[in-house]
């Protein structure tokens, strides 16, 4: 059977590797709970696409951004629990999308991300989820994902 994290690269997804050089944690556990920090669609250290939904970033670059800010996210759990393999459950997914007035598919950039979390991790990945429209995100980035996980 393969593991989780096999499941992701077989659809195309690395677990960065790369430190936390933040000020603050990229996530934090309490009891069996951790809470992970935003991340962006950064690719080695690179975001992979600037702009603002709606305008400069279509839906569909949205979309592929959401999911690798989830699997950056997925990497911290990862780097802080030695496997995905230990997760029990993905409790929750928060999506904010830069994206312009008139934009109203927030819903439709992260449903692309509860997709792949159902998809690799089958009863574990079933969370629940929000979609806010945002201005801008920090460095440009046109979606910041957060999650918070059981272990």
């Amino acid at each position: 059977m393969m593991s989780y994290e096999e499941k992701l690269e077989s659809k195309g997804y690395k677990l960065s590797t790369q430190a936390n050089k933040r000020i603050f944690e990229a996530g934090v556990r309490t009891g069996n709970l951790i809470f992970v920090s935003g991340n962006a669609a950064k690719v080695e250290g690179v975001l992979k696409y600037k702009g603002i939904v709606g305008d400069t970033v279509s839906l569909e670059e949205a979309q592929d951004a959401a999911k690798i800010a989830f699997v950056n996210c997925l990497a911290t759990v990862r780097n802080m629990i030695g496997s995905l393999d230990s997760m029990i459950r993905i409790v929750n997914i928060k999506g904010y999308v830069a994206s312009t007035s008139n934009f109203t598919d927030q819903p439709k950039v992260m449903d692309e991300v509860s997709a792949l979390a159902i998809e690799v991790f089958g009863e574990v990945g079933k969370h629940s989820r929000v979609s806010l429209g945002a201005s801008s995100l920090p460095e440009g980035t046109p979606v910041e994902v957060e999650i918070i996980v059981e272990v």
